[in-house]
């Protein structure tokens, strides 16, 4: 146990000194005005279900369509100062979102995400590949997650919006993030994720067995003096008393196909 704590812990430290140095201000040219996602909501739901399904064999068949979306990502770099917050996050998470399935869909088939990177955490690691091109800058899905959206927006909701192609991930919505609808599809992932027994089990208010997720970045759920707890009763049907016994639940990293 003090073995995979001390792995854990070196885990993070690891993240944030990769990360600590990367954010917006990175991007030598970027647009004034933010795209619009519409043709990554159209391929969402043609190819996710409602319960966060992906079929990738059907990515790789409109994968032209998937390519000229991530261009318009490419092409179009947020612009911190002109840019509204809601814009830029909705950015960055579809940005992950849909460069993460033209990862899977380059690699395909394959049985887990994992399986494409090394096995040395910020050296040759899945999210350690650079291969997206954003404003000029080429970086990797560490870059995004960490480098950007925790670091710049402390938004925990992030944590059940950006899909790591898992079966434990939050579901993959089958809709587009948007400035205008943000803060209501980001509350609707909350209680997607933890009323779904498969990725949080909160049977009584004495216990629960939640999500890694909770425990990995369970520092960015208590700003303001919160708590994991406070945040889980935001969402989850049943509430957790104060003092309930938490356990977390392994982690599911099969592709979520």
């Amino acid at each position: 146990m003090f073995h995979f704590r001390f792995s854990y812990l070196l885990f993070l430290l690891l993240t944030l000194s990769s990360v600590s140095c990367f954010g917006q201000k990175s991007f030598s040219k970027s647009s004034a005005t933010a795209p619009d996602h519409d043709q990554w909501d159209e391929l969402l739901k043609k190819y996710v279900s409602k319960a966060g399904v992906v079929n990738y064999k059907g990515f790789i068949k409109d994968s032209v369509e998937l390519n000229k979306y991530l261009k318009l990502l490419s092409d179009n770099a947020p612009d911190r100062k002109k840019w509204s917050d809601e814009e830029q996050i909705a950015y960055w998470i579809n940005a992950y979102n849909a460069f993460t399935v033209q990862l899977i869909i380059r690699h395909y088939p394959l049985k887990s995400i994992k399986e494409i990177g090394g096995k040395i955490p910020f050296v040759n690691s899945t999210w350690d590949v650079k291969f997206i091109n954003i404003g000029g800058t080429v970086m990797d899905l560490n870059n995004v997650e960490h480098g950007i959206l925790r670091k710049e927006f402390k938004e925990p909701r992030i944590h059940y919006a950006v899909n790591c192609a898992s079966v434990s991930c939050p579901i993959l919505r089958n809709e587009a993030y948007t400035a205008a609808k943000l803060n209501s599809q980001l509350d609707d992932q909350g209680k997607l994720f933890f009323n779904d027994s498969s990725r949080n089990k909160i049977t009584s208010s004495k216990e629960a067995s939640l999500s890694k997720i909770m425990d990995w970045y369970g520092g960015d759920f208590k700003k303001g003096g919160k708590t994991v707890i406070d945040h889980v009763n935001k969402y989850s049907k049943t509430k957790l008393d104060k003092k309930a016994k938490i356990s977390y639940l392994t982690y599911d990293w099969n592709l979520n196909e």
